[in-house]
């Protein structure tokens, strides 16, 4: 980077900063906003809103500010809370939990998503316990063999495989799994150089993965439910979609990230003699613990698939899930156990929770109503204008915040108009919400643990240089949609 860039990239920051100051204040008192009575005034939305944008500016220029993503994100939600509770916004009490009772808890204990964390921090100790059995360098081997050493036809099985465990299991699971496999194809095939465009390639394609079902992603099934529509109407419409979407994405990333298939004869013998050399059960240092990895596995894709209808796990969630099978694997290790504790990404782990703070602090503020009053407004362009609108804008706003309260609200305002259930806008909510977190690497969860894992692998990547890279992706996916839905509807 040069000094002027590094000169004009300060200037924005310490522009966006003093504006937010003047604004701050510019207000003699929390009363001169707000009241009890009268809910949030447009300016303490329009303070909170800068307070977001600024918060994105931040982690955009993470490379040039020096300081870690959960930093950042922490920063702002001490700021956040410390503002909203001058403003008097947060509902500050004891929370009454399942059972009826009444707990003090502080206000932003609440705000966080906890089932995220559970399945973040689960996920990774289940992978890395089972990773010590050699099951994933088995997988890896058994793709990379049947990719024939031909790293076009890898990155289309890992492609394809990415958006049916997105399908199955949940995007940040899918993530964690298929970029530990990735990482291992790549290293036996000698082409690490290769690894930034997979892992971006498969961090996309979660998302994508992440509509094919009414209960792959959490916006579809609150839109999906407050819509009438059923999980096989879900799947008709979505099927194609994700066909055609997932097929682009993985050409337009052969192209991007030169990924270049096998065409020489020669080259094509060397590289089949080379995987044929490799064998899958190396790195499998005891077949119990082995066969005992593939039990575990086997039945952690079935009790997520099936989480919705199992007795009790219904009812205690997808993280209780995660945490449920890592605690059973650790039982292999179980004196241990603080090895695998430590390997756990905190700075992740940190980011999430203080996101989810500030993204709680800005519902209060009625910045998302705010947001969710704009997209609203689209739809008196028509049908087909302001369901296209609607599309493009919803996921503009789900690339910098958390795609779920955006799409509970906007399903809402829908469901307040007495849409049929075929109407073209529920569609675009939903397709918009879930492509949206393509735009930016704070877009979705498992963008954040794409970028995390490629950072792990020592690849400097900014939040600029992956908006870069990833807006032709998230372009064409959302141009295909608004095609698609204005072909079906």
């Amino acid at each position: 980077m040069s000094a002027l860039q590094a000169q004009r990239k300060h200037t924005v920051c310490a522009y966006t900063f003093w504006g937010l100051i003047a604004l701050l204040f510019s207000a003699q008192s929390p009363m001169a906003f707000a009241s009890a009575e009268s809910g949030v005034s447009q300016n303490i939305t329009w303070l909170f809103a800068a307070v977001l944008i600024l918060m994105v500016l931040c982690l955009a220029f993470e490379e040039t500010l020096h300081a870690k993503k959960s930093l950042i994100t922490g920063l702002f939600a001490v700021l956040s809370l410390l503002l909203a509770t001058y403003f008097d916004l947060l509902p500050f009490g004891p929370v009454v939990n399942a059972f009826g009772e009444s707990i003090a808890l502080p206000v932003y204990i609440p705000a966080v998503d906890w089932e995220v964390i559970a399945i973040i921090v689960g996920a990774s100790l289940f992978v890395d316990v089972t990773s010590r059995s050699g099951l994933f360098s088995f997988i890896a081997v058994r793709l990379t063999k049947l990719s024939k050493g031909d790293p076009r036809k890898l990155l289309w099985l890992y492609g394809v495989l990415t958006v049916l465990f997105s399908a199955l299991l949940n995007n940040v699971t899918a993530m964690i799994i298929i970029g530990s496999l990735t990482a291992v194809s790549l290293e036996r095939l000698g082409r690490t150089s290769l690894l930034l465009g997979f892992l971006i390639t498969e961090g996309l394609l979660t998302n994508i993965g992440g509509l094919l079902t009414l209960i792959s992603s959490v916006p579809n099934i609150i839109v999906g439910n407050l819509a009438g529509i059923t999980f096989v109407e879900f799947f008709l419409v979505a099927a194609p979609y994700v066909v055609v979407a997932t097929a682009s994405t993985l050409v337009l990333a052969a192209h991007v990230f030169d990924v270049q298939g096998l065409k020489d004869p020669k080259e094509i013998e060397d590289a089949c003699r080379q995987v044929e050399k490799f064998d899958e059960r190396d790195g499998i240092p005891s077949p119990l613990f082995f066969n005992y990895s593939i039990l575990l596995f086997v039945l952690l894709i079935g009790a997520f698939s099936l989480q919705s209808v199992l007795p009790l796990i219904d009812r205690l969630g997808m993280g209780y899930v995660a945490l449920l099978f890592a605690m059973i694997a650790l039982i292999r290790f179980r004196h241990d156990v603080d090895a695998f504790y430590r390997g756990i990404d905190w700075d992740l782990i940190i980011f999430f929770m203080t996101l989810f703070m500030v993204i709680n602090v800005m519902e209060h503020a009625q910045v998302l109503h705010m947001i969710g009053g704009w997209i609203a407004w689209l739809l008196e362009l028509g049908d087909h204008a302001g369901g296209t609108a609607l599309l493009w804008a919803s996921a503009t706003a789900s690339s910098v915040t958390d795609n779920i309260p955006l799409a509970a609200m906007l399903g809402k305002i829908l469901a307040g108009m007495g849409l049929s259930s075929d109407a073209a806008a529920w569609w675009s909510v939903i397709f918009g919400a879930n492509l949206g977190g393509n735009i930016t690497p704070i877009g979705s969860a498992s963008t954040v643990v794409a970028v995390t894992l490629i950072h792990k692998y020592k690849i400097q990547l900014s939040f600029i240089e992956f908006v870069t890279k990833a807006f032709a992706f998230a372009f064409l996916q959302l141009v295909l949609a608004s095609i698609y839905l204005l072909f079906i509807h």
